[in-house]
């Protein structure tokens, strides 16, 4: 039961952060400098720049559709959207009463840093409330919605809005704001993976040789690492040949290159990125909690 409460402590409290973090973002870094946000929150800063609509509010009118989209066309609707409609109120609320404390002219007059550093921490707070397994619901849900029902994947639901953005940033702001609109919107694709992936701390090899006995000994000696084999053809020579499969820390890539060039100086290998590995000798798998 403890432990319960701590897991739905935690989860709320990275929403908090989330949120928090998502409005210092608009208010401190892009609003003050004519930069959009991505999805409902950049369309509510357009209309504010045009009309000196509350931003806040805004976003809620703006989410009122799109939530009862999403509450009769999603499985288990009312559980899926009543987080994102809590979490909009308390974001729109946020947004339109942290304007006021902090400077109205952002912390910078350079438009480039606060088009990074606005999308590095807008990334960061969406990160985080993804995290906790909801959503900042606008665009997302509408994105949620099109995959379940229509197949659409979320990816292109994003890019076609956040193309929208851009192109009425451009229209607003002129093309320039739209350019630093488009930046804002890589860094804080960047930033959202980065919270919900990790650093990329572990490669994989895959090395095709001859010698794969050898190579695998040599890789357990040297590195302490497990290998899985298996036998493959090449298509186009149609000769026999056997690959390895190594996960490894990034540190040890320079470690398995030596090693291999020692056993088969010949040898095929690609070297992949990767964020995360569970089981022996990384990290150890959690069991769910009830």
């Amino acid at each position: 039961m403890l432990a319960q409460i701590h897991l739905v402590a935690l989860r709320y409290l990275l929403i908090i952060t989330g949120i928090v973090i998502g409005a210092i973002s608009l208010t401190v870094f892009l609003q003050p400098l004519d930069i959009a946000p991505a999805g409902v929150a950049g369309a509510s800063t357009l209309l504010n720049e045009l009309f000196d609509t509350p931003i806040g509010l805004v976003i809620f009118l703006l989410n009122i559709p799109i939530q009862l989209l999403g509450y009769f066309m999603l499985p288990n609707g009312a559980r899926v959207i009543f987080r994102s409609v809590v979490i909009i109120m308390v974001f729109s609320i946020v947004v339109d009463n942290l304007g006021p404390l902090l400077p109205a002219t952002g912390i910078s007059d350079e438009r480039m840093l606060n088009a990074l550093f606005g999308g590095i921490t807008g990334g960061i707070g969406v990160g985080l409330v993804y995290r906790a397994g909801a959503t900042f619901g606008g665009t997302s849900t509408l994105a949620l919605i099109l995959q379940r029902r229509f197949g659409f994947p979320m990816s292109t639901t994003f890019l076609c809005t956040d193309t929208l953005i851009i192109i009425a940033a451009g229209l607003v702001y002129g093309w320039e704001g739209a350019l630093y609109a488009a930046i804002a919107l890589f860094t804080a694709g960047l930033a959202t993976d980065y919270v919900l992936e990790g650093p990329s701390v572990i490669r994989t090899a895959m090395i095709i040789t001859d010698k794969p006995e050898e190579i695998a000994q040599r890789v357990f000696a040297d590195l302490q690492r497990g290998v899985t084999s298996w036998r493959i053809k090449g298509e186009y020579t149609g000769a026999e040949r056997t690959m390895l499969y190594v996960t490894i820390a990034r540190s040890q890539v320079r470690d398995l290159k030596e090693a291999i060039s020692h056993v088969d100086p010949k040898a095929f290998i690609v070297i992949g990125v990767g964020h995360a590995a569970y089981g022996a000798g990384f990290r150890r798998m959690r069991r769910p909690r009830a």
